[in-house]
Formats: structure tokens, sequence, C-alpha cells
């Protein structure tokens, strides 16, 4: 694998990174509610699934998703309540007196950081056309006359580093947008926001096809 190949995944990765879906929609949700400290811990949960995720495309996993319409579906639709489900939640959340943003202490007991990284794990897991997408993605930046692990292990470095890069980014526009919602009426707004980004990403999953 030479630098003009490394260039080129770098530049197709941070195309895609950048694209909103799930992943980003999610970080722009956290930080919006919770601020950008916190949404990183979202961040790192959506990287350690999607560094898993680009194991498994290599083991054959991704495409047997791509052949099985039926275990596609059955992820996908998954993933669709599972994101609904937290769009719903933080819609219904309950609106506190004073600022909308949860402060630190309150963040800490309503989700702490563990939480946090779970959500953005199986945010993460739920869409299986990455899983797809990645199996077919990676054989084409792959020298197969040069050892296969080393390629690998810096392909999926690259692309974790632009998609956190994307999430901080995407987790720093929310919380601009929270950081203007100051007054306590603000609260349902805020909570509405959140739900309608988690909403809108379980609409986008809905609509993904297998390659």
């Amino acid at each position: 694998m030479n630098w003009q190949t490394l260039g080129f995944f770098f530049a197709t990765a941070f195309v895609l990174s950048m694209t909103p879906g799930p992943n980003m929609l999610l970080a722009m949700s956290l930080g919006l509610r919770y601020g950008v400290r916190r949404a990183a811990w979202g961040g790192l949960g959506m990287c350690v699934a999607l560094t898993t995720m680009a194991t498994l495309s290599v083991l054959g996993l991704g495409a047997l998703l791509a052949a099985s319409e039926p275990a596609f579906q059955a992820v996908k639709w998954a993933g669709v309540a599972y994101l609904t489900w937290l769009g719903i939640a933080a819609w219904r959340a309950p609106v506190p007196d004073g600022s909308p943003r949860v402060g630190a202490a309150a963040a800490a007991e309503e989700a702490p950081a563990h939480r946090l990284f779970l959500r953005g794990l199986l945010v993460a897991f739920s869409n299986p056309k990455a899983l797809v997408f990645m199996a077919a993605l990676f054989p084409q930046f792959i020298d197969p006359a040069a050892p296969l692990m080393p390629q690998l292990v810096a392909l999926v470095a690259i692309m974790v580093v632009i998609e956190f890069g994307w999430i901080m980014a995407y987790a720093t526009g929310g919380n601009s947008i929270g950081a203007r919602l100051t007054s306590g009426s603000a609260a349902r707004t805020l909570n509405r926001l959140t739900g309608g980004l988690m909403i809108g990403a379980g609409g986008l999953l809905a609509l993904a096809r297998r390659l």
C-alpha cells in the first residue's frame, strides 16, 4: 500500500464520515443536551463499534449481511426501534426549572459516562449498512501482494480518527445550539430538538438498503 492509496482512502473516508447519518445525529444530540466533553464518551463508543465492525467485515460478516436479506432487515429494524425509542424518550423528558442545559452534576447523574459510551456503541452497531459497506470498501484499497494485517490496521485507524473528528465537530455544533437556549422555557425546545434528531436518525436507518 503506497501513500497515494492511503491519501485516496483518507479523502474517501473524510467525505463519507461528514455525511449526516445515525452516528453524526447522535453526536449532535449529545452535544446539544450534555455538551462537547460528555458527547466524547458517546463518540468513543461509536469508534469502538466501528473498529469492531471493520474486524467483522474482514471476517466475512459484512458479506453475510449483504447476501442475507432477512439478517440485514433484522439488524436494521432493531436499530430503527432503538433510535426511535431514544428519540421519544428525549422528546418526552421532564422539563427542569431554570436552564435547559443539563449541568455537570446533573448530567453525570442522568447520563453517566458509561451509559453515553454504551449508547454510542449501540447506535453504531444498529446500522448494518456500515458493516456491508466496509466489506465492500476495504478490498478496493488493499494490495493483495502485501501483508494483509498492516494494511487493515492502517485503514481502520485512518477511518476511526476521521470518524471521531467529525463526531466531535457535530457535537460542537449541537453544543453551540444548546448554548443559545438559555431560558427555562427553552428546555422543551431542547428536548424536542434532541428527540427529533434521534427519530430522524432512525428514519435514515429505515431507508437503508443493502449495497
